[in-house]
């Protein structure tokens, strides 16, 4: 049998991974598609859906020529040789595993859509982040719904995307990862695969696995690195109550060779779309598998997450005597972190909730987050009455606005625009005393001291 040449890919799904990881595939005609008409003009105009750097520039360069944006799924899948499903796969809110397992609704749509459309064979390639053996539940899907003579073979090809850096992560990965069965046509559909990354990826990046063992990659990669940043955070509670200083503590930890420095940036704590709902879905593997010392470990890790975003809220609480009712607080920073526009499981989203339930008064300015996508994580997307509210928050356009008159300046994102902040001119707007509140460990606590700031910063205790 000839080698298996992929000329044409379909991309299902049009969301953060979807996009950008479909746009630099150079030298193949690559469609992505999503039924959202809003999402796909985005894309087809100079306004993209999402904000990442270089994605602007990378798009732009390809649309048109190899690369394209359509709600005309069906058509997309009969062409395509290979076919990306790229859909989200949230954590389920009602239900069997309901706040722990992943919701595969969109990603079983997309597999009935496409065995119910292709005429010919095609190779199917789990993109979203799936639990372990979900191929096995697509490829039931797939062979009861399948035309006569139609076959497929399913890859597990999960990406590793870091948000803020996808792009440069894209061009130069660690790795590509490929799994698929270890069959000859499992094999012969993984180097298909492989010869597509091949376009720009050194071939001794590309490494191909089981299917199972590619499925449960993910979710493995992105629990440890999550367990790194609650483990530095647990640190952190105890370099507050002693006086030493986090910081310092990770510099000295990173320096081992077996450690390294990466991941061990004490914060108010991790969001996204991936760590915690890949961890609540590791947790329910193992539950469902009857290892619950297993689940017990890895919920932990969320747990402290959790206790993190509280115990900062509180010190805010606490700091400013014990009561915030009326007081006006700037939230710097909406987005879960820097470069990126994403707000999912962002941390300033529980501190925000947190000092609206005390009555506070907030003011919130974020450089990439809309006003409309502030407004519906508060409410969280409708689920609570705005009303109640919008006398008590304010989202500004400024840095400036939003610290006027501020009694507390909460620094939740690590923009690099929050360090070259004129903090003389905010200080002087602001009454006394004026306190910051450093949740990304940015900001020269000494220099803001010196202007008259009082300073809390993560993992920094008062003690000499």
């Amino acid at each position: 049998m000839a080698p298996i040449t992929v000329k044409k890919i379909c991309c299902i799904g049009a969301g953060y991974v979807g996009g950008p990881t479909c746009a630099v595939i150079p030298n193949i005609t690559v469609t992505i598609v999503d039924l959202n008409q809003q999402r796909i003009d985005a894309w087809n105009s100079d306004e993209l859906p999402i904000y990442e750097p270089g994605l602007d520039a990378v798009v732009k360069g390809a649309r048109g020529k190899n690369l394209f944006f359509s709600t005309n799924v069906d058509k997309a899948i009969e062409e395509a040789d290979l076919i990306f499903v790229s859909v989200n796969t949230p954590t389920k809110k009602s239900g069997i595993g309901a706040g722990f397992a992943a919701d595969l609704k969109f990603l079983q749509l997309a597999t009935r859509r496409i065995a119910e459309v292709a005429k010919s064979s095609k190779i199917v390639v789990e993109k979203s982040t799936v639990p372990c053996r979900t191929a096995d539940a697509m490829r039931t899907i797939l062979e009861a719904n399948s035309k006569p003579g139609c076959h497929f073979d399913i890859l597990s090809n999960p990406e590793f995307l870091a948000e803020g850096t996808a792009i440069d992560d894209l061009h130069a990965p660690d790795r590509v990862l490929i799994g698929s069965l270890q069959t000859k046509q499992g094999l012969d559909a993984c180097e298909a695969l492989a010869s597509v990354y091949a376009n720009w990826v050194p071939r001794e990046r590309i490494l191909t696995v089981g299917l199972w063992s590619s499925e449960l990659s993910k979710l493995a990669a992105n629990a440890m690195l999550a367990q790194r940043i609650s483990s530095v955070n647990a640190l952190s509670a105890i370099c507050e109550a002693t006086g030493a200083n986090i910081d310092e503590v990770a510099f000295a930890v990173g320096k081992d060779t077996r450690m390294g420095s990466k991941f061990l940036k004490a914060s108010v704590g991790f969001g996204g779309s991936c760590f915690q709902k890949d961890i609540l879905n590791l947790v329910y593997l193992s539950e469902s598998l009857h290892l619950p010392e297993v689940a017990k470990y890895w919920r932990a890790v969320v747990e402290m997450n959790e206790y993190q975003k509280s115990r900062f809220a509180n010190k805010v609480v606490d700091t400013l005597f014990n009561t915030i009712t009326g007081k006006k607080i700037a939230i710097l920073g909406w987005a879960f972190k820097k470069d990126t526009g994403d707000t999912r499981e962002s941390p300033a989203i529980t501190l925000a909730n947190h000092f609206l339930t005390e009555k506070a008064r907030i003011n919130i300015y974020d450089p990439q987050v809309s006003a409309d996508q502030i407004w519906l994580d508060l409410t969280d997307y409708g689920d609570v009455p705005a009303e109640p509210i919008k006398p008590h928050v304010t989202i500004s356009q400024s840095v400036e606005e939003a610290c006027h008159n501020a009694e507390a300046i909460v620094v939740c994102t690590e923009w690099d625009e929050f360090k070259t902040l004129d903090w003389q001119k905010i200080y002087d707007n602001c009454p006394r005393p004026a306190f910051v509140f450093d949740g990304r460990l940015i900001l020269d606590r000494k220099a803001l001291t010196d202007i008259g700031f009082k300073v809390t910063s993560i993992g920094t205790g008062d003690r000499l």
